[in-house]
C-alpha cells in the first residue's frame, strides 16, 4: 500500500497529513479555511485517495499560508508515497465540465515542477476564501510533489464552479497517472530508468 504521513511545521502553519493513494476516497479534512476543506475533501473523493489533512495557521492575518503550505505538505506526501514511482503510469488528464465550466487538465509525475496555470476566475473572492490563493495551492503542489501540472479553464464563469472543477479535474488526472499500470508494474516509466 503506498502510505505516508507528512508533518510540515513553520512560524506560520502547522500541518500534519496522511494520505493513501490506493484508499476508497475518504476524506477527514481541518485546515481553518472552509472553503479549502470543501475542495480538498472533493480532490480526495474524486481522486479516490485517503486524506486527512490538519492544519493550525495564521488565519487571523489571512488564508495565505494555510493554502500554500498545504499544497506544499500535500505535494511532499504524494512524492513520498510514490518513491521511485516504479510501475506508475505517469500521466493523467481530464476533461470536466462542471455546469457551465468546462476545466482540463493534464499532469505528469516527471520529476520536474511546472504549473501551467489557465484558471480565469472572474471574482477576488468565493465566500471569504481568496480565489487568488488556488494558484498558490497548486504552486506548493507541483513544487513538491515534483509533476508538470496544466490546467486550463475552456469556459465558465462563475468562480465556485471554475475552482470546484479545477480541483475535481486535477484529482482524476492524478487517479489516472498513479495508477499502476499492469504491462510495466516493475518499471520506472522514462527510458532514462529514473524519474
Amino acid at each position: 500500500m503506498r502510505t505516508c504521513e507528512i508533518e510540515r511545521s513553520t512560524k506560520e502553519t502547522e500541518i500534519k497529513i496522511t494520505l493513501n493513494v490506493d484508499g476508497k476516497g475518504r476524506a477527514d479534512i481541518s485546515t481553518g479555511v472552509g472553503f479549502l476543506d470543501h475542495m480538498l475533501t472533493l480532490f480526495a473523493s474524486h481522486g479516490r485517495f485517503d486524506l486527512t489533512v490538519r492544519c493550525k495557521g495564521d488565519t487571523y492575518v489571512d488564508d495565505h499560508h494555510s493554502a500554500e503550505d498545504i499544497g506544499i505538505a500535500l505535494g511532499t506526501a504524494f512524492a513520498k508515497c510514490l518513491g521511485d514511482k516504479r510501475g506508475i503510469v505517469r500521466y493523467g488528464s481530464m476533461i470536466l465540465p462542471m455546469d457551465e465550466a468546462l476545466i482540463m487538465s493534464a499532469v505528469d509525475f516527471s520529476g520536474r515542477a511546472y504549473l501551467g496555470y489557465g484558471l480565469s476566475i472572474p471574482t477576488e473572492k468565493v465566500g471569504t476564501f481568496d480565489t487568488e490563493l488556488v494558484e498558490e495551492f497548486f504552486l506548493g503542489f507541483v513544487r513538491n510533489a515534483g509533476v508538470t501540472l496544466h490546467i486550463k479553464q475552456l469556459e465558465g464563469s462563475n468562480s465556485h464552479h471554475i475552482i470546484e472543477g479545477a480541483f475535481k479535474s486535477v484529482a482524476r488526472s492524478i487517479r489516472q497517472a498513479v495508477s499502476i499500470d499492469p504491462l510495466f508494474a516493475d518499471e520506472i516509466p522514462s527510458t532514462k530508468g529514473a524519474l
